[in-house]
């Protein structure tokens, strides 16, 4: 994605630059790219002068965004999770779980930071 961030809106890259630029299996990359496109982070076309670029701008896209997409819920438990939850099995009182709590906190922390950080700001440093 900072990849493609770099480039002018217009540019359009094909998977096997990437893939080859970022030393990333072809297969595995269409994958991800796919699911990106789905979300509306990318768009494509095919052809001659077809490939992969930005559907928005870089200062529109948060490192929070990709990471949902790509590797799913912020929390390190399911517990802890907004967009993922899902209650433990061993669970005896959820609102009284010591762990649940300061799991919920690296969330929120999590997301504070990724959700603020666009592509636009990682190419400025």
């Amino acid at each position: 994605m900072i990849m493609l961030a770099a480039r002018k809106p217009d540019d359009l890259v094909l998977v096997a630059d990437i893939a080859a630029a970022r030393k990333v299996p072809k297969k595995f990359l269409e994958l991800i790219l796919l699911d990106l496109k789905n979300q509306g982070l990318l768009r494509s076309r095919r052809g001659k002068n077809g490939g992969y670029g930005l559907a928005r701008p870089p200062a529109e896209i948060t490192f929070g965004e990709i990471i949902r997409i790509t590797d799913g819920p912020l929390a390190p438990l399911a517990c802890a999770s907004l967009s993922g939850y899902r209650k433990c099995d061993d669970c005896e009182d959820e609102k009284a779980c010591a762990i649940r709590r300061v799991m919920r906190g690296v969330r929120d922390s999590m997301s504070a930071i990724l959700d603020k950080a666009t592509l636009a700001d990682a190419l400025k440093k």
